[in-house]
């Protein structure tokens, strides 16, 4: 029986496709055989009591911080061994790669994965292996993004260097001038912490990205997906997959993330990479070594019927055999809804849309009291609609047909009375809006 460790493998309930995807890794490998070790923080753990029901041991550990990891396996191994380590996240990764180092089992290298995790070194990593990437620089100041701006034009993105979700990315262009690049730097500091942010060039064309896994160390395209974005921002507003592109030119996505995830050298694992497809050919975004979020997850093993996505990870970290279909059979859709910002005074149409039967998973966070935020990262999105059809274009029209029968209503709440003579009348400052 093999023992697998999974670092930060605990997502509780509320926390969406994560929480999915670490029930389906606890499922897929405990069917295979293996005794399953989770750990996570202690207040994760303990708010998803189901992992300890399902997993064989859970152990209170920080999978961000890859030392204490390292010291805390290497310990365990001592007695307890293990014969994989993985982990799903983001932040889990790096800990995920020095921990397998430390253990001398399976994994990608950290030098690797640390390099892949921090956006600018990526990007330089990519563009000189030869890969087509935007002009980037590291930013101290707010005048070094007006400085960019001069040698560049615009418009620019900064961004922290090493975050998710879309937390902190900011828009600037050259009219904004320097009170907009102070903005942007401040927004993307606060989501960083001390030290350099990121300015980037502004890539323009519509956004896809690759769904993959490795086997024997070479990596395979399960499908490309078309990301939706919600108008104004780089908050993603939904995905399609699998995309399949008139000319062809999702071949050459899908050839491009294979022949960057093959120069940089990594060998293992999940992977999700970004791209823009533009006149020239695809540009490179982000690369990850772990499962795309919003559901991706799901949606992937959908499109390919029988496929275990986390179980076939299981079994090439194990040196098995891993038999992957050839292209996908069906197609998925996932949308978010995005109410406009304000106070909930009514949701309709929800119950009816929550008991399609297409559905891979919905569900709604908010509800008539609750004040819906602008959305500036993925964590603002107030709601899932995710659709599995026949095809990708079925799945697509699914998922909106059923968005059009969502109606959160919102209004604009209104500011504490300082002066009862000079209150507007009921109405006259209220903004109600009918919102998907």
């Amino acid at each position: 029986m093999s023992t697998v460790l999974i670092l930060g493998g605990a997502a509780p309930v509320g926390a969406g496709h994560g929480r999915d995807l670490s029930l389906r890794a606890l499922t897929q490998f405990k069917a295979r055989g293996s005794r399953v070790v989770v750990t996570d923080t202690a207040a994760a753990l303990a708010a998803a009591p189901e992992y300890a029901a399902l997993a064989d041991e859970t152990h209170a550990l920080d999978y961000t911080d890859p030392a204490a990891c390292v010291r805390w396996a290497l310990a365990r191994q001592a007695h307890h061994p293990v014969d994989v380590v993985t982990g799903f996240r983001e932040y889990s990764v790096l800990a995920v790669a020095e921990v397998a180092a430390a253990l001398h089992l399976p994994g990608n290298r950290p030098e690797l994965v640390r390099t892949v995790r921090t956006k600018d070194l990526c990007r330089r990593a990519l563009a000189d292996l030869g890969f087509r990437q935007p002009a980037t620089a590291l930013c101290s100041t707010p005048q070094d993004v007006v400085d960019f701006l001069a040698r560049h034009g615009g418009p620019v993105v900064v961004k922290p260097r090493d975050a998710a979700g879309s937390e902190g990315v900011v828009r600037v262009d050259a009219r904004d001038g320097t009170d907009g690049a102070a903005r942007a730097f401040a927004r993307a500091r606060a989501g960083a912490g001390p030290g350099p942010v990121l300015v980037e060039e502004f890539v323009t064309g519509p956004e896809y990205s690759v769904e993959g896994l490795f086997t024997e160390g070479i990596p395979h395209a399960l499908a490309v997906t078309r990301k939706i974005l919600a108008p104004g921002t780089f908050v993603e507003a939904g995905h399609v997959t699998p995309v399949e592109l008139p000319d062809g030119r999702h071949r050459d996505i899908a050839r491009e993330a294979i022949r960057a995830l093959e120069a940089l050298g990594l060998r293992y694992g999940i992977f999700h990479v970004e791209c823009w497809l533009t006149a020239e050919g695809p540009v490179l975004g982000e690369v990850h070594v772990r499962p795309g979020g919003d559901w991706l997850h799901a949606m992937v093993e959908w499109s390919h019927p029988g496929l275990e996505l986390l179980g076939c990870l299981h079994d090439d970290l194990l040196g098995l055999p891993v038999a992957l279909p050839s292209r996908p059979a069906r197609g998925a859709a996932v949308r978010f809804v995005l109410p406009e910002a304000g106070l909930v005074t009514a949701v309709d149409g929800w119950d009816a849309l929550a008991a399609d039967d297409r559905l891979i998973h919905a569900e709604l966070s908010v509800a008539p009291g609750d004040v819906v935020a602008p959305a500036r990262s993925s964590g603002d999105r107030a709601g899932t609609v995710c659709l599995g059809a026949d095809s990708a274009r079925a799945a697509a029209d699914g998922v909106e047909a059923l968005l059009a029968g969502l109606k959160v209503h919102t209004t604009t709440p209104r500011p504490p009375d300082t002066d009862a003579d000079e209150v507007a009348p009921a109405g006259d400052d209220t903004n109600d809006k009918d919102t998907r």
